[in-house]
């Protein structure tokens, strides 16, 4: 059955991804009209997670942000599918960066760099790094698809421009054997998710609530001397991402506990609250706040 959704859905697909990009905004507007007015998908959660993190703007605000976030989404949608066929120089185009020598500096040293990223505009497009020539490989840490076909064909899209997929639950050991193997790596990991309330070990504040994070890619940095370095990336017009390379930290087994991912934090908040229609509002980010912090659990202050 998941072999015949796929032969059925990816002609579709592929269709979609040849449409020059005048068309292809029209189909996500299209996207955007069902999604939005039609289904209303989890439309009660994107307004219950805006209402929660901006308690003081007024409902016109947080509802025309909500639209513009849901036709936001659509676009990032539909441009995870025109990475089937998108052409090298069209992506250089419209996925640009702003300061090249911030992340070369970090490749001159010949060690793995750790890229955090948020759910925020658009990280998929990324792999327009790859096009640059540098001899650093592109790797992203993601969680795996369940239609095995579908799972593939995210492979086969990263590995168009020289990249590999890691999934998540093979994230550490995969990028500890490439650090001792000495693979020259930009390791892509989103940072901001939800933990299981069974492994909610360390809890801090996030867009004003109290919320349990993960601490994996800091510690990964710190086990593997990893320079960590956040992706800002702003979107400037539909169809188009510019991208500014944070340094974190270029020693990151000299910063105190909790400092490396405040940091990340940080950053983060300070991009959702300017522009907040480009964050992923559908997930369920602040389900935790009102669950009481286990015992054992370390709360830390990002001041």
């Amino acid at each position: 059955m998941q072999r015949l959704v796929y032969w059925l859905v990816y002609p579709v697909l592929w269709l979609i991804s040849k449409l020059p990009f005048r068309l292809f905004y029209l189909v996500s507007d299209l996207v955007f009209f069902l999604t939005y007015h039609i289904i209303g998908y989890r439309r009660k959660t994107v307004t219950q997670n805006l209402k929660l993190v901006f308690p003081e703007k007024p409902s016109e605000e947080i509802n025309q942000i909500r639209k513009h976030f849901y036709s936001h989404m659509c676009d990032m949608f539909l441009e995870m599918i025109k990475s089937i066929s998108i052409s090298n120089e069209e992506l250089k185009k419209r996925y640009t960066f702003t300061n090249l020598p911030e992340i070369e500096k970090h490749m001159a040293t010949g060690r793995g760099i750790l890229l955090m990223c948020g759910h925020y505009a658009s990280y998929e497009w990324v792999n327009a790094l790859q096009l640059y020539g540098y001899d650093y490989r592109g790797f992203g840490v993601y969680k795996r698809i369940k239609n095995p076909h579908f799972d593939q064909m995210a492979k086969d899209i990263r590995g168009r421009f020289d990249g590999e997929l890691i999934p998540t639950v093979e994230a550490t050991r995969t990028i500890t054997r490439y650090q001792k193997q000495k693979v020259k790596g930009v390791y892509a990991m989103i940072a901001d998710q939800s933990p299981k309330i069974e492994r909610a070990r360390y809890w801090t504040q996030f867009m004003g609530h109290t919320v349990p994070v993960f601490l994996g890619s800091e510690k990964l940095a710190k086990d593997l001397d990893m320079p960590v370095v956040y992706l800002h990336v702003e979107k400037p017009k539909r169809g188009h991402y510019r991208a500014t390379f944070v340094t974190i930290t270029a020693k990151p087994q000299e910063e105190p506990q909790f400092k490396i991912t405040s940091t990340y934090l940080n950053e983060l908040e300070k991009q959702i609250r300017k522009a907040p229609q480009f964050y992923l509002w559908t997930h369920k980010r602040w389900k935790h706040k009102n669950t009481p912090i286990p015992n054992k659990a370390v709360v830390f202050d990002r001041s």
